[in-house]
C-alpha cells in the first residue's frame, strides 16, 4: 500500500490519533532528504494556508515534484482562491443544493467536509459532490439563502485547529474510513511501485467485466507492481491520488465515465479508456465516416437525416438496421422489413438524434469479436445470435434466452484476414484495448464496429489466455507508468 504522509503545521500539535499515518511537519518534509526520495507516498497537506509562496503551497508543489500524490494538488488550490469559480458551483449542483437544504430555517449554512463526507448522513451526497470538484481534506463551504433559493457563497479549506472538538471523533472515523479503502494484501512481498484504480459500476447489470475476472484484473495488476483499488462514481475528487485508471463501467460521453477519462488524462494518469477512444467509438456516425474515409470494408452503411429519409432504402434494400449512434448492447439498433416500418422507426429516432446510421442487413449466424491491445491481437471470439434472434443480444428476454452463445478460439487460428482487418480498424482510434466486431460473409470480412471498453468476463474471452490476458492488459499499464515516470525524472 502506499506511504500515507499528514503533513501539519505542528506535529506536536497534532490533535487526531490515526494509526498508520505518519504525522510530520511541513519544514522537514521541505527538507529532509528521505522524503524527496520516498516513492509511492500519498501527502495530505494540512496545513493552515495555500496561499501562494506559502509553506501549505510549497507542499503541495514539491510533492508533485517528487512524483507522490499531494491533497490537495496546485491546481485546486487555484480553483478555491478564486471566489468566482466556487460560486458556478450553484448552478452545477443547483437540484442537490435545494434537495439538502429545504429544511433549513436560518439563511446561513456552514457545512463542513472532512475526508469526503459530513458527520452527518443526510448531507453526505452533498458533501462528496463538492469534495469531487474541490479534492481537500479538510473543506468548508459557507451557504447563503437567496431569492432563488441556496447557493454557495465560499468554499475555504480548514486546518485540524478548525475541527470543534466536538466533531474530533468523528474525523478520526471518516479519515479512516477514507484511507482504508482498498484492497489489502498482507502477504505481499515487496511494497507496489504504482498506485492503479478500477472504475466499477455495482449497480450495472451487463457490465463490461463480471465479479471474477476484476478480481483477475485486481491480482495481474498487484503481480505488475500496483496497489489496486476499485472505486464508482462517488471517488471522482479522488482520481489524482492514482497513477493510473482502467475504467471498467459502460462508458458515453454524456456520463461520469467519459469525467473520469477526461480528468485523470489532465491529471497525468495513465487511462484506458482513454477519453479520446471514448469519444470515437461511442459514436457510430463517426466510426462510419472514419471507416469509410479509410476504406476499411464494412457493410454498406449510409448516414440518415431529415434529408435524405425517402433515399435510404432504395440504397441498402430490406431488411435494413437502422443504429443510433450511441447505441450499446444491442439497444438503440432496429431492424425494419419494409416502407411504412422503416418510415416509423426512423422517426422515432430522429427525435434523440439529427443523426442515425442505415446499414445493409446481413444474416450470419454470430459475429466475429477481435480484441486488440495496445495495437496487438489479443483474442478471438465467437458470438453467436441469441436463440430465434437476430443478435447476439435479445433485449426482450431474459436468462439464457437473452443472449447467445460463444466459442472462444486461440488467436492464431482466427482467420488472418478477419485479425488484420480488425486490427487496421482499431488502430485508427488509438493504442488503447478494444472490441473490433465483425461479420465474414463468402470470406470476405467486414467491419460493424469497433467497441472501446470491451466485454472481457471470466470464462468467455479469457478461455483461451487464462490468467495471461489479464497479465497482458497490467503489462501495458506497468510499460506506460514507468515511461511516464521515466519522463518526468528528466
Amino acid at each position: 500500500m502506499p506511504h500515507i504522509l499528514f503533513v501539519v503545521n505542528n506535529p506536536d500539535r497534532w490533535p487526531l490519533n490515526l494509526p498508520e499515518v505518519e504525522v510530520v511537519s511541513a519544514r522537514t518534509y521541505l527538507t529532509d532528504p528521505q522524503y524527496s526520495t520516498m516513492r509511492n507516498c500519498k501527502v495530505y497537506n494540512l496545513l493552515r494556508s495555500y496561499s501562494y509562496q506559502s509553506l501549505g503551497y510549497y507542499v503541495s508543489l514539491l510533492a508533485e515534484a517528487r512524483g507522490h500524490k499531494p491533497m490537495p494538488r496546485i491546481s485546486t488550490m487555484q480553483d478555491i482562491r478564486f471566489q468566482s469559480l466556487t460560486r458556478t458551483v450553484s448552478g452545477e449542483l443547483q437540484e442537490l443544493i435545494q434537495k439538502s437544504l429545504h429544511h433549513l430555517q436560518h439563511d446561513e449554512f456552514t457545512l463542513s467536509i472532512y475526508f469526503s463526507r459530513n458527520v452527518a448522513k443526510r448531507y453526505d451526497p452533498l458533501a462528496r459532490q463538492l469534495f469531487n470538484l474541490f479534492p481537500v481534506p479538510l473543506l468548508r463551504a459557507q451557504f447563503q439563502r437567496t431569492e432563488d433559493g441556496w447557493a454557495v457563497q465560499s468554499m475555504n479549506a480548514i486546518s485540524t485547529h478548525d475541527i470543534p472538538e466536538a466533531h474530533r471523533e468523528w474525523v478520526v472515523e471518516l479519515a479512516q474510513h477514507y484511507l482504508s479503502r482498498g484492497r489489502a494484501h498482507p502477504t505481499r512481498r515487496s511494497p507496489p511501485r504504482h498506485s492503479l484504480a478500477i472504475l466499477v459500476d455495482k449497480q450495472e447489470t451487463t457490465p463490461p467485466s463480471d465479479a471474477k475476472a476484476l478480481e483477475r484484473f485486481a491480482d495481474a495488476a498487484e503481480k505488475h507492481s500496483f496497489s489496486v483499488e476499485f472505486i464508482d462514481k462517488d471517488d471522482y475528487g479522488r482520481v489524482a491520488e492514482f497513477d493510473a485508471l482502467f475504467i471498467r463501467a459502460t462508458t458515453a460521453v454524456d456520463n461520469y465515465t467519459y469525467r473520469f477519462a477526461r480528468r485523470a488524462e489532465a491529471e497525468g494518469l495513465v487511462v484506458m479508456d482513454d477519453p479520446d477512444s471514448i469519444v470515437k467509438c461511442t459514436n457510430k456516425v463517426f466510426l462510419a465516416e472514419l471507416l469509410a474515409r479509410h476504406r476499411v470494408p464494412t457493410p454498406r452503411t449510409e448516414i440518415i437525416h431529415r434529408d435524405n429519409v425517402e433515399e435510404i432504402p432504395g440504397r441498402l434494400g430490406f431488411p435494413l438496421i437502422l443504429k443510433q449512434p450511441d447505441s450499446s448492447f444491442s439497444l438503440g439498433v432496429v431492424k425494419v422489413s419494409d416502407q411504412a416500418e422503416y418510415l416509423k422507426t426512423v422517426e422515432a429516432l430522429l427525435k434523440d438524434s439529427d443523426l442515425l446510421i442505415g446499414q445493409e442487413y446481413a444474416r450470419t449466424d454470430f459475429d466475429w469479436r477481435i480484441g486488440i491491445l495496445d495495437q496487438k491481437p489479443l483474442y478471438a471470439c465467437k458470438y453467436f445470435m441469441a436463440r430465434g434472434h437476430w443478435q447476439i443480444y435479445n433485449n426482450q428476454e431474459t436468462g439464457e434466452d437473452h443472449t447467445g452463445d460463444f466459442k472462444t478460439i486461440p488467436i492464431e487460428m482466427a482467420p488472418q484476414r478477419l485479425v488484420q482487418t480488425a486490427l487496421r480498424a482499431a488502430n485508427l482510434i488509438g493504442n488503447g484495448l478494444y472490441g473490433v466486431d465483425l461479420k465474414e460473409v463468402d470470406g470476405r470480412p467486414s467491419v460493424i464496429e469497433i467497441n472501446d471498453n470491451p466485454s472481457i468476463d471470466s470464462g468467455v474471452e479469457d478461455k483461451m489466455l487464462r490468467h495471461y490476458l489479464y497479465e497482458r492488459v497490467m503489462e501495458v499499464f506497468e510499460r506506460r507508468v514507468d515511461t511516464l515516470h521515466e519522463g518526468r525524472s528528466i
